[in-house]
């Protein structure tokens, strides 16, 4: 029997599979207007293809739970209530097909105002130009050379986007979705509050490890008391920064024994899954980048802090996922990329394992 389509079980919910969508930008909703940050047809097409082709759990793209908050003005938001309406069709019809829908809850932050990647990928949409605003971060440090410098949260700032936070996912609970993942990767504003490369700070937010991570498990600590006791909460990292990896490297990140850690503090406050992702926080870093590449540091996670992962990172074999979870080194693989290329990977992933497949019943005739 394969284990990876064997059900998982996370408080109540039952996931029928171990095969699970990975949270990815698609830069399509509406920059302006009244559908500003919404979900539509290409949104709803995206993501119910990935349920009826077999997929277990599917995580929307980061969807900012403010407008400051987004990545670039194409991207999805949970801050009004038409942005829950757009949702509840999406949500429905995932269960439809058997499937869980899930959200990833995220700010920006100082990567936050740039061009769509098809545009001119990276480059800084100005406080001053259509479409444009001023990022925030824990500190006034740029992504890069080209970037707008963001202004530095204060506590009440801090604070504040705590609260959005919350309020965030009780929308999203109000769509329908059953898992809040809440997204610390990636160097968004969570994970540039962890890393000591992007936090300056020198009061109670930064610093020591205990000072950096305080942010982010407030945030937790909020979504987890608005969110059901049945349902789980998951949190997506960037297990390392990749600098401290590399000996000639003088900068100081977030490391895989800070993960560790952190994931322990995580435990204690009611979060049921790590999402072990890796980099992003600097665009320069460098990354040994291979099939499973990351595994490694779900692994890790979940044998010394003994908590509940899933892998990510050019899995893209049916027999490697398989391995990956039968062996133990992760609950669950999350798929991107390959996902876009094969919508139905789940299926035939099942096929070629000798699982029976999810297909819909529209379908059995084939």
């Amino acid at each position: 029997m394969s284990q990876l389509f064997e059900p998982y079980t996370l408080r109540s919910l039952v996931i029928r599979n171990r095969v699970w969508m990975a949270s990815m930008c698609q830069y399509s909703a509406a920059p302006t207007g009244a559908g500003t940050g919404t979900a539509n047809d290409w949104h709803f097409t995206h993501l119910a293809a990935r349920a009826a082709g077999g997929t277990g759990l599917i995580l929307t793209e980061a969807t900012a739970v403010s407008p400051e908050g987004r990545i670039t003005p194409y991207d999805l938001g949970i801050w009004n209530d038409t942005q829950v309406d757009a949702f509840k069709r999406v949500t429905a019809f995932l269960k439809e097909q058997g499937a869980v829908a899930g959200i990833q809850l995220a700010h920006a932050g100082r990567k936050a105002s740039t061009e769509r990647p098809w545009a001119d990928r990276g480059v800084p949409i100005g406080p001053g130009e259509p479409l444009g605003w001023t990022p925030v971060g824990p500190s006034a440090v740029p992504f890069g050379p080209a970037s707008t410098v963001p202004v530095e949260l204060t506590e009440d700032g801090i604070g504040r986007i705590v609260g959005e936070f919350a309020d965030a996912a009780r929308r999203a609970l109000a769509a329908g979705f059953e898992v809040a993942e809440i997204h610390g990767a990636h160097g968004y504003l969570l994970h540039e509050f962890l890393s000591p490369d992007t936090n300056r700070r020198t009061d109670a937010y930064g610093g020591s490890f205990e000072n950096r991570v305080r942010f982010p498990l407030e945030v937790v600590e909020a979504v987890r008391e608005v969110w059901p006791q049945d349902l789980p909460v998951f949190f997506r990292i960037s297990a390392t920064d990749w600098l401290s990896e590399n000996a000639d490297d003088d900068r100081e990140g977030w490391t895989a024994d800070e993960s560790v850690a952190f994931a322990k503090e995580l435990q204690a406050r009611g979060v049921d899954l790590m999402d072990v992702s890796t980099g992003g926080l600097v665009p320069d870093a460098r990354i040994p980048a291979g099939p499973g590449f990351q595994v490694p540091f779900a692994e890790r996670v979940r044998e010394e802090a003994g908590m509940p992962v899933a892998a990510v990172g050019l899995i893209t074999e049916p027999a490697q996922a398989e391995e990956i979870v039968a062996s133990g080194r992760a609950d669950a693989v999350l798929l991107a990329r390959q996902l876009l290329r094969d919508p139905y990977w789940a299926r035939h992933a099942a096929q070629e394992l000798g699982a029976q497949p999810y297909v819909p019943q529209p379908y059995h005739r084939s």
